[in-house]
């Protein structure tokens, strides 16, 4: 009777096994199947046909462009009520002049650096760097302006001295 009953948990065993290793090998041939890449064709709903990719035309107004100037001296002084309780504004541009246009190539978005001096309304002259950017305004609907007056930049958004608005 001993005999049989070893004999019978060994069965059971060998059989447990068999379902184990059957088990593992059929995950292992489910995670190679899905592993392995398949070519075939893109189906017409995912060509993505409708996405062609950017096509930027690269119009962006030059830097000494008066609406680009009149924004910048407009949110400059929003910004400097607002949230600096300032009445400083900017009074005058002069000395305006490009430092990059695209510089990493056509395929990224189309911006304009640039450089120059204002005056601002407490008589004092500062450095401001400033870019013009395609597609950059509200919603994308037209260019927009990122600009920083070196010194000015009390919350430190394009520090060291603005360098985060140069290429």
């Amino acid at each position: 009777m001993g005999n049989g009953v070893r004999t019978a948990k060994a069965e059971a065993g060998r059989k447990g096994f068999a379902r184990l290793a059957g088990f593992g090998a059929a995950t292992l041939a489910l995670v190679l199947g899905c592993a392995t890449p398949k070519a075939e064709a893109a189906n017409l709903l995912e060509l993505n046909f409708w996405l062609s990719g950017p096509n930027y035309s690269g119009n962006v107004p030059a830097c000494d462009e008066q609406a680009a100037l009149n924004l910048i001296a407009q949110r400059f002084g929003e910004t400097e009520s607002r949230f600096w309780s300032s009445d400083l504004t900017i009074t005058q541009f002069e000395h305006l002049s490009e430092i990059a246009f695209r510089p990493w190539g056509p395929e990224y978005l189309p911006r304009r650096y640039c450089r120059g001096t204002v005056y601002t309304s407490d008589a004092r002259k500062r450095q401001i760097y400033y870019a013009i950017v395609e597609d950059g305004g509200f919603v994308g609907a037209s260019w927009g302006v990122q600009w920083c007056v070196v010194g000015l930049d009390r919350e430190y958004a394009d520090a060291p001295s603005c360098k985060m608005v140069q290429p």
